[in-house]
C-alpha cells in the first residue's frame, strides 16, 4: 500500500520526519507532503501531488482547536466528516451556509446533508474517537462566531485544513484518514494556555501507530 502522510507544517509532524531520517525503511512505502497552511494552499498541493501519482491512502495529521472543554488539550482525535464552516452568512442573528441559502443542493457531490464525509473501512480500525470536525479559513477568535458554530455544526474540533482534504480525495476517490491532536481551546488566544508540545508528541504517537497497524 503506497501511503502518502500530509501535513500543513513540518512542526505538526516533527517527531515523524526524526524517525524517518533516522531510519529511513522504518515506513519505505510513505511518502510525506508538507501542503501549507490553509485550505486553498492544501487543495492545490493535495492535487498537484495527485496528479503525479495517486496513494492508496492519505493520512492527513495536524493540530487544530477544541470546542469540546471537557477534552483535555493534548487529547487525539479522528475526523469522520468535515465542512467548511465560514463559507457561510449571518443572517437575521443566524448562520446559514451556501447549502441553507440553497445556492448548492445539500448532497451535490461529494457532499451528503452538507457534509464531507469519510466511509473509509480504515477509519473503522483506528482506535479514536471519530468526531465533527469544520475548517475555516480565519481562526475562530469571537466567542460569538464560536457559538454560532457550536449551534450549526456541533463540531469537536476546527482547522483549516481538513476539509480540502475530505473534498479532494473524495473527488479523487482515495481513501482518506484525517487525525487531529487539540491543542487549545476555540477562541482562546492567550499561547499560554495552548498545549503545543504535548499536542504534537500524542499526534505523532498516534500517527506512528496507525502506520504500523495499517502495514501489519
Amino acid at each position: 500500500m503506497k501511503i502518502l502522510v500530509a501535513a500543513a507544517t513540518p512542526i505538526e509532524i516533527s517527531p515523524f520526519l526524526k524517525q524517518l531520517r533516522e531510519d529511513p525503511l522504518l515506513f519505505s512505502n510513505t511518502d510525506v507532503l508538507i501542503t501549507g497552511i490553509g485550505l486553498t494552499a492544501t487543495t492545490y498541493t493535495l492535487s498537484k501531488q495527485f496528479q503525479i501519482y495517486k496513494p492508496d491512502l492519505v493520512i492527513q495529521a495536524g493540530v487544530g482547536g477544541c470546542f469540546d472543554k471537557t477534552k483535555p488539550l493534548g487529547t487525539v482525535v479522528a475526523v469522520k466528516q468535515e465542512t467548511i464552516a465560514d463559507q457561510s452568512v449571518i443572517e437575521i442573528n443566524q448562520l446559514k451556509t451556501l447549502f441553507d441559502l440553497k445556492l448548492i443542493p445539500h448532497n451535490q457531490f461529494p457532499y451528503r446533508n452538507g457534509w464531507l464525509i469519510n466511509k473509509n473501512e480504515l477509519l473503522k480500525n483506528i482506535k479514536l474517537q471519530k468526531v465533527k470536525g469544520i475548517s475555516v479559513n480565519e481562526i475562530t477568535t469571537s466567542r460569538k462566531k464560536m457559538i454560532f458554530y457550536e449551534k450549526h455544526f456541533s463540531p469537536v474540533v476546527e482547522s483549516m485544513e481538513g476539509a480540502a482534504l475530505h473534498y479532494t480525495c473524495l473527488m479523487e476517490n482515495i481513501p482518506f484518514i484525517q487525525i487531529r491532536a487539540m491543542s487549545n481551546y476555540i477562541a482562546e488566544r492567550n499561547k499560554k494556555k495552548w498545549n503545543m508540545k504535548e499536542s504534537v508528541d500524542n499526534l505523532n504517537k498516534e500517527l506512528v501507530k496507525t502506520l504500523k497497524n495499517i502495514n501489519s
